[in-house]
């Protein structure tokens, strides 16, 4: 099962107090110092003036940067590692853009102990279409970071040769819609995600070689029509917000809308029926307990449920190489 005993005190204490780095990394990322420093090397002083922070406060921020593998420092000067110049400074072609994301959830999860008591999300929740901007940039762009890599997995796995026209439910940025296209040159898209996330897409759609056979619609996937026709329907991380009850709806929508021998591709958290494996599975759950209404991460068995009671045949699960998850099934 992979499942693994902490025998030792200090493995122990290293695990409760992993939150100390993490909690350092993302407020020097909020403060813009890893972009601040980009190729310069500067005192502490010199930072703290760059961000407008108190300079002792900094100085000790840097030097527990430095302590964490994230900085360097000689002679008093600070500096960037390789790692982080490549990974932490905007404008970078490989910045991580994701973690302001995280960072948002750091929040969430500091609520996690009066969601246990309460059996949910405790937190004051804004509907997703109504959330600020800036939250819905950061989120889209972390989810564009995690999907460009993961796509690739994806379409090495998935038939895509007969397919004519697929439907990306909360499809985001586009990300899985790009490459399945590119790796099928006659095929035709349809992202649909909710009206304050489209002009999102559609700049990422803009970007995009094959612009002109993918289009965007608005809508809640939940109460939304798909419409019809289509050979392949996507629910890429998805599945993990919804309810048991709003997953068997979703489902059987898309029975309805594709075509005879049209495929679902379900992406997500698949869990084993103990629900401890996968191990970042089981974490994600507890990501759903104190973000979400309703969310969870759902087993192999739940997932074949629903879609054989939705009328799916030759459901089967399929994993990447780097152990994505697929649960896959034809009308």
């Amino acid at each position: 099962m992979g499942q693994k005993e902490i025998c030792r005190v200090e493995e122990f204490n290293e695990k409760v107090n992993a939150f100390r780095l993490s909690r350092i990394i993302l407020t020097a990322f909020e403060l813009d110092i890893f972009t601040v420093l980009g190729n310069n090397i500067l005192t502490s002083a010199d930072v703290a003036v760059r961000i407008q922070a108190d300079p002792r406060a900094t100085d000790r921020l840097l030097n527990a940067l430095v302590a964490g593998g994230m900085l360097k420092k000689e002679d008093g000067m600070f500096a960037n590692t390789v790692f982080s110049a490549r990974h932490l400074v905007k404008g970078a072609p490989n910045f991580l853009s994701g973690l302001y994301h995280t960072a948002n959830l750091w929040e969430t999860w500091s609520t996690l102990t009066d969601a246990v008591r309460a059996g949910r999300s405790v937190t004051e929740r804004v509907p997703l279409n109504l959330r600020d901007q800036a939250w819905s940039n950061h989120f889209i762009a972390a989810m564009h970071n995690r999907g460009v890599p993961q796509a690739k997995e994806v379409a090495d796995v998935l038939d895509l040769k007969q397919v004519r026209l697929m439907l990306d439910v909360g499809g985001g940025s586009g990300a899985f819609t790009f490459e399945f296209l590119r790796r099928n040159p006659f095929m035709h898209a349809v992202v649909l995600d909710l009206p304050r996330i489209i002009p999102l897409t559609r700049e990422y759609i803009g970007a995009f070689e094959g612009a002109d056979r993918v289009s965007s619609r608005e809508g809640d996937y939940l109460e939304t029509d798909f419409g019809g026709e289509y050979d392949l329907i996507l629910m890429s991380a998805i599945i993990h917000i919804n309810s048991p009850e709003e997953n068997a709806k979703l489902i059987r929508k898309a029975m309805d809308a594709l075509n005879p021998g049209g495929q679902l591709v379900i992406l997500d958290h698949i869990m084993d029926n103990t629900r401890t494996e996968p191990v970042v599975g089981a974490m994600f759950a507890i990501n759903m307990l104190v973000g979400t209404e309703r969310g969870d991460t759902y087993t192999t068995g739940e997932l074949t449920q629903w879609m054989k009671y939705a009328g799916f045949r030759n459901i089967h699960q399929t994993d990447t190489v780097s152990k994505i998850q697929l649960l896959i099934g034809r009308k």
